[in-house]
């Protein structure tokens, strides 16, 4: 089963991916709006203004999705069909690319169209900002960044944690990223007991985010995208904004459509001001288009990473796991046994 396992998983997250590319996200009956549920009914148990309180919160909600992914990899161990089937599930069940893709292209349809009213309802599908006095220029940036962060969110951290931890890590990833966007953001209500949340979900994206803007410099030409230019703007403003991982994702996708974002974002209880990332003019609708093609070949990218992954690198480090595992019990039994002699 130590053969079968890498490929087992390797095979879960290929299928997945390919469910998410062809049938999307359910309308009805989402497993992640399900869990959702759970978490809030466990949020109005546990709420307190306090981080003592949304630890545990956090604990639970994560560690319950772990746990469960735990017992179906354990119970699967010499079932590596089941194994793929499971992984497969939860991959589909917890990816996000192909809804992503198609919000882009929608409000870049609607915008063309000259149609504000419509594209300012649909920014709801995709970030929490107040529409209602947005032009044309700022409901593109907003979707571009929106494509940018969650490119990362909803594709390439789960799959970077699929491949490294199995069916625990898809599940403890979203479970985790759906907490952040629950409690996680600024609030009077949130503003102590959401912390732990968000700091697990920044700590949990620190590489998938890197990783990302990376993938988006390396296929910024399938969008006519200036590869040197993306690198750049990468390496020059990914560490401005505010968040240690929208920066990565939003400075290259900038670089690679020639575009500016940041800005004064304004939400329902506050507005921010962000610093400026890229050169060039305001996003347009037609950058949308480009923007969610970008999406897609950085998705397609990860999944041969996260694909490969676990039947090369993750297989030597679980055989080096085993055989230090294996030395130090040897040892301890030594120490024992010589104690025992004396």
């Amino acid at each position: 089963m130590r053969r079968t396992a890498p490929v087992a998983n390797a095979v879960g997250l290929l299928a997945g991916y390919a469910l998410d590319r062809l049938i999307g996200d359910p309308r009805r009956w989402h497993p992640v709006a399900g869990f959702g549920q759970v978490a809030g009914a466990l949020e109005r148990r546990l709420y307190r203004p306090d981080r003592t309180a949304g630890t545990a919160f956090t604990a639970l909600a994560v560690g319950g999705p772990v746990v469960l992914g735990v017992v179906a990899t354990a119970a699967t161990r010499h079932r590596p069909v089941t194994r793929a089937v499971l992984v497969a599930a939860g991959t589909w069940a917890v990816l996000g690319g192909r809804t992503l893709r198609h919000e882009a292209t929608v409000m870049g349809r609607t915008l063309r169209a000259g149609d504000l009213p419509a594209a300012r309802r649909r920014l709801g599908h995709l970030c929490g900002r107040d529409p209602s006095m947005l032009d044309e220029p700022e409901l593109a940036r907003a979707t571009v960044e929106s494509v940018a962060e969650n490119t990362s969110d909803a594709v390439v951290a789960p799959l970077f944690w699929g491949a490294v931890a199995g069916l625990p890590g898809l599940l403890g990833y979203r479970a985790a990223n759906t907490l952040d966007a629950m409690v996680g953001h600024r609030s009077a209500r949130y503003e102590r007991f959401g912390t732990p949340a968000a700091r697990l979900d920044d700590l949990l994206n620190l590489v998938p985010s890197r990783l990302t803007g990376l993938l988006t410099v390396a296929v910024a030409p399938v969008a006519n995208g200036d590869r040197e230019r993306a690198w750049r703007v990468w390496r020059r403003d990914r560490n401005d904004h505010p968040s240690p991982n929208a920066g990565q994702c939003e400075a290259a996708m900038a670089g690679a459509l020639g575009v500016r974002l940041g800005g004064r974002n304004v939400y329902f209880s506050r507005s921010e001001v962000r610093p400026f990332l890229g050169d060039g003019p305001r996003p347009e609708a037609r950058h949308l288009k480009r923007a969610a093609r970008i999406s897609g070949a950085v998705g397609l990218a990860a999944l041969g990473l996260a694909a490969v992954y676990p039947v090369t690198v993750g297989r030597l480090v679980a055989a080096v796991g085993r055989r230090g595992l294996g030395g130090a019990a040897r040892r301890g039994f030594g120490a024992v046994g010589r104690g025992t002699g004396r």
